[in-house]
């Protein structure tokens, strides 16, 4: 591990101030999550400093080693490095089973930070909304609800297992941290839905935002072991779990397609399905499968903490609002061919010193002048929002007006049934940012599933834009 300390951002220097301000300051839901946010998302840019840690935490002082090094093949020390970065960093209390599995804490913090940016881009609404997830697999320690609602307000949880020794130490955890009335618990057992929606439980459960999970990666308990015969070394961390947590039938991409089985029942009643993966040919198995059922909304990231850990997410939705470039699309090479569509288009680049205004002014000039359904400027944050019918840019749209015009001429008008929201073909955002070298103007791809029509759009902006650089 790295001796670097971690850097907090200067107005939340220690993790106690961002659990006075909820308190303080709860009314103020906006300011929370901005302040709140930037503190979790900097949390583990570098790696524990153990010395520190114990200057901290004497229990964690007490199992570190002489030279300042923590023994990741002593279980107890694994266990309490967990306990003590959920104390220091997230005032929360965990109690775990000798037998269970201990989560690391950097690994499950990243899948939390995604679902919050995968929630937040793909809402119209600023981020805060209240969201109720659901952890299928939830685990003795029940991690993810306890730093998703350590981290949100606004955020709630159902978390499933069918493990009676897991959920009886889960519901201790809860109750250690006053979530009863955040976190529902529920046994499920193995041949009930993942997604309690339907059938059993579902009068307890009336609505589901997102759904995470981190299923077993082995298909037998004999998998299991060769894996572990075959590795040229000893895992980097002891691992605890019990074979009902590291074992299922058919592995990681049988798990994660029973979950898609069920979302294409349910479809929109939840907006995300999202899953953590551990090998990433499970996320090319699993991206074929959504294309071949139709589905063209989809996100992909890759989690990496320090040069030991690497795991995937794959998430898909079945309603119109899209994800962000950043939480959706993974940078590297390797995965184009699964990717999805692109999400951003860099419409115009100038250097810093050029005139903003006359950006600006273009900008609201050229879709100001666009039949559509709504268009909408923020000075301050440099960034518009809009949302059309249809290409509503085009020659064609523009003759197909005029014939329209003139049959409407002769033809009485007819009251619409269709709500306005069902015309959307595309939503989207420009957004204006001043670097220091360079001022970029970029088209963000919001709400729609015609990937064409917001390519077209792009390059209608650029040709509109383009003498400006």
């Amino acid at each position: 591990m790295s001796s670097k300390k971690r850097k907090a951002p200067d107005d939340l220097e220690q993790p106690e101030r961002v659990f006075q301000d909820v308190a303080l300051n709860s009314g103020d839901q906006h300011r929370h999550v901005a302040g709140s946010d930037a503190y979790f998302r900097h949390l583990y840019d570098n790696e524990p400093d153990f010395k520190e840690l114990a200057e901290r935490d004497v229990d964690f002082a007490a199992v570190l080693q002489a030279n300042g090094l923590l023994d990741f093949a002593d279980p107890k020390a694994v266990m309490r490095l967990t306990k003590t970065l959920l104390s220091l960093d997230f005032n929360l209390k965990i109690e775990l089973p000798d037998d269970r599995l201990c989560p690391p804490v950097p690994n499950r913090h990243n899948y939390i930070l995604w679902l919050k940016e995968l929630m937040d881009t793909s809402s119209y609404e600023p981020p805060g909304r209240p969201i109720r997830g659901l952890d299928i697999g939830t685990g003795a320690s029940c991690i993810y609800p306890l730093l998703g609602t350590a981290q949100r307000l606004s955020w709630s949880f159902v978390a499933t297992d069918i493990d009676a020794k897991s959920l009886q130490y889960a519901r201790k955890n809860v109750a250690l941290n006053n979530l009863e009335g955040r976190i529902l618990l529920l046994q499920r057992q193995p041949e009930d839905s993942l997604i309690p929606l339907r059938g059993r439980d579902s009068e307890k459960v009336n609505r589901i935002d997102f759904t995470m999970m981190n299923p077993p990666f082995y298909k037998s308990e004999g998998e299991m072991l060769s894996s572990a015969q075959n590795k040229a070394r000893p895992p980097h961390s002891a691992c605890t779990g019990a074979p009902v947590e590291m074992v299922c039938d058919g592995g990681e991409v049988a798990h994660v397609s029973r979950m898609l089985e069920e979302s294409l029942i349910l479809k929109e009643e939840v907006q995300w399905y999202t899953s953590m993966l551990g090998k990433a040919t499970s996320v090319e198995i699993l991206v074929e499968k959504l294309k071949a059922n139709g589905i063209d909304n989809y996100a992909i990231t890759e989690f990496i903490q320090g040069n030991k850990t690497r795991r995937w997410a794959l998430g898909w939705s079945f309603g119109a609002m899209r994800p962000g470039e950043h939480v959706a699309r993974v940078k590297t090479s390797g995965w184009k061919k699964v990717s999805p569509p692109i999400l951003e288009i860099k419409v115009l680049a100038l250097t810093s010193d050029a005139p903003v205004d006359l950006v600006i002014e273009r900008v609201n000039e050229v879709i100001g002048s666009l039949e559509l359904i709504s268009w909408s400027w923020d000075s301050s944050a440099m960034k518009g929002i809009g949302r059309t019918r249809g290409n509503v840019w085009s020659r064609a749209w523009r003759r197909k007006k005029m014939r329209g015009q003139a049959t409407e001429a002769t033809t009485p008008a007819l009251p619409s049934s269709t709500p306005e929201s069902s015309q959307c073909r595309l939503g989207f955002a420009v957004a204006i940012e001043m670097g220091v070298s360079t001022t970029t103007v970029t088209l963000h791809w919001r709400e729609g599933h015609d990937a064409v029509i917001f390519e077209s759009f792009g390059g209608f902006l650029q040709g509109k834009m383009k003498d400006l650089g």
